[in-house]
């Protein structure tokens, strides 16, 4: 028997043991009912606060689901990034590589350009030699006619 139920008494021979009797069992009655209504509140709360405990659960579920797919996002939006980066650094290898073939040409430019005013200078000296050469003949031409003229005089 549980223990909260005491086994009923057996009555007293007389008849008002019988009436005391019939009241003991509807106070014990009306006290299990009660236990028993206060049971089901009590279930019912428990029932209640799993119900929350699940919705809870359900939530954070969904909170947690949201947070993996933030989390995918911002994963793939640093993917991007770094893809980004390495598109640039590529990009910057590529321009430092075609600066540095640009400086090899304005070097080879520069030296064909020393190399030119070089050849320019020669050409000029050696067109000043002729022209002296030239200048000097012209003297001597010069200095001939005048002997000729003096001696046909």
């Amino acid at each position: 028997m549980p223990s909260d139920q005491t086994p009923p008494e057996k009555p007293p021979a007389g008849g008002a043991g019988g009436r005391k009797n019939s009241e003991d069992v509807r106070q014990k009655a009306e006290s299990n009912r009660q236990d028993a209504e206060q049971e089901r509140d009590a279930t019912e709360e428990r029932r209640i606060s799993a119900e929350d405990s699940r919705n809870d659960a359900e939530q954070f579920r969904r909170l947690a689901e949201e947070a993996r797919q933030m989390r995918d996002q911002h994963r793939d939006a640093l993917e991007t990034v770094r893809q980004e980066q390495e598109r640039l650094r590529q990009t910057g290898e590529t321009a430092r590589a075609a600066a540095e073939d640009a400086r090899i040409a304005a070097e080879e430019a520069r030296q064909a350009t020393v190399d030119a005013v070089r050849a320019t200078a020669e050409a000029l000296q050696v067109t000043l030699e002729h022209m002296k050469v030239v200048e000097e003949m012209r003297r001597t031409l010069r200095d001939i006619r005048d002997a000729n003229k003096l001696d046909s005089n």
